[in-house]
C-alpha cells in the first residue's frame, strides 16, 4: 500500500482501486501499549489521482482485542471505519484552493504516498475510551473490593450530599460572629 508519485501519475484518467489485507499487529502493539491483538486488516478502497492533490477514499475492517476499561478483562472490539484523506505536495499544497483547510491536508515529505501510517493513525484513533465487555454492558454493578469500590457520579454526589457536615446548634452563634466582622474589626 505503497505507491510512488511518479506511478500514480498513470492513474490521472482513471482512479486506482485496491484491496489489500494487511498485518500491522506488531505496528499497532508498538503504538499504543493496551491493545493486547489485533486480526488481520483488510482496507479496500481507491485513490484518484489530479494535478492538485491525490484524494484517498478507504474502508478498514479488523478486530482489536483491549481491555475492558472497568475491569481489564480482554474484549474483542470490531472495527469498521470509512476514511476519506487528501494528501499533497509541499508544492501542490502552496497552490491549493481555500476551500481546502490546512487541517484537511496530509502533506508528502518523501515521493511516495505510504496508506499504511494513515491506516494506523486512523485505527488508533477510533479506538472509544470506554470499552466494556457484554457482560459489563449488560449489568449496571460497578467494581468493588474490600474497602474500595467505584461509583457513577451521580451516586458519588447523592452520598456526598448526604455526608455534608452540618453545624452543631451550640456552636452556630459562633460561626455568625466569623461571617457578620462587627464595627470594631472595621476600623
Amino acid at each position: 500500500m505503497k505507491w510512488s508519485l511518479w506511478e500514480l501519475k498513470k492513474h490521472q484518467e482513471t482512479p486506482l482501486v485496491f484491496s489489500e489485507t494487511i498485518d500491522l499487529k506488531r505496528e499497532l502493539m508498538e503504538r499504543d501499549n493496551q491493545i493486547l491483538d489485533v486480526a488481520p486488516i483488510k482496507v479496500e478502497g481507491l485513490l484518484t489521482v489530479s494535478a492538485s492533490d491525490y484524494v484517498v477514499h478507504y474502508t478498514v475492517n479488523t478486530v482489536l482485542t483491549v481491555p475492558s476499561s472497568r475491569s481489564l478483562v480482554p474484549v474483542a472490539l470490531p472495527m469498521d471505519l470509512t476514511v476519506d484523506e487528501i494528501f499533497m505536495t509541499p508544492e501542490q499544497f502552496q497552490h491549493r484552493s481555500e476551500m481546502i483547510s490546512d487541517e484537511d491536508v496530509l502533506i508528502l515529505e518523501t515521493q511516495t504516498l505510504d496508506l499504511l501510517e494513515s491506516v494506523m493513525d486512523n485505527i488508533l484513533l477510533a479506538i472509544p475510551l470506554q470499552v466494556l465487555s457484554e457482560e459489563e454492558q449488560r449489568s449496571d454493578e460497578l467494581p468493588k473490593g474490600e474497602d474500595w469500590e467505584v461509583l457513577s457520579e451521580e451516586e458519588y454526589l447523592r452520598q456526598k450530599e448526604l455526608t455534608e457536615p452540618t453545624i452543631d446548634p451550640r456552636l452556630a452563634k459562633l460561626s455568625e460572629l466569623l461571617e457578620n466582622p462587627s464595627e470594631d474589626d472595621e476600623k
